[in-house]
């Protein structure tokens, strides 16, 4: 069985993600959601809402893809995560040439701590691009509208959290 993991921060879900989740899917026949805790990033919603989130969004990703989505919440290391859900492969998204610079020092650090572990990359889609989580909140917060960057369910409780 091939298992793949997914790993992100999700603070919150976006299209861009799900666009990722989605085509990642037909990659794997198991793919694990990684929802990092990583405390020193203060994030607006807890643990908890994001798992949430990504569970809703991914019954139907399932539905749809066929394939098996589970989301795993987890605070050590991304390789140590990888070994923990027996994933052979990290899906990443790349958006632009500086999530590429970044990406590729992890896959370095990543392979010396675990060559049986592949990274593969999947290009953001164009239209998701732009797509970055911190930059839906900031808009979020000063009363614009974020309904084409996120899923509705989540766009409800971004204008809940921030009381828009």
């Amino acid at each position: 069985m091939r298992i793949g993991l997914y790993p992100g921060t999700f603070d919150p879900v976006t299209l861009g993600h799900i666009d990722i989740i989605r085509r990642a899917a037909a990659l794997v026949d198991r793919l694990v959601i990684g929802v990092a805790i990583n405390r020193d990033k203060g994030p607006l919603f807890s643990l908890e809402e994001r798992v949430e989130m990504i569970e809703a969004e991914c019954r139907s990703l399932s539905r749809e893809t066929g394939t098996e989505i589970l989301v795993h919440p987890f605070e050590n290391l991304l390789i140590h995560c990888a070994r923990d859900v027996g994933a052979g492969v990290i899906l990443r998204g790349l958006r632009a040439v500086a999530d590429f610079e970044y990406e590729y020092q992890m896959v370095g650090m990543n392979r010396a701590l675990d060559s049986g572990v592949e990274t593969v990359f999947l290009m953001a889609d164009a239209q998701h691009q732009a797509i970055a989580s911190k930059l839906v909140k900031e808009i979020c917060r000063l009363d614009g509208d974020v309904s084409k960057f996120v899923p509705p369910a989540v766009n409800e409780r971004l204008k809940a959290k921030l009381r828009v």
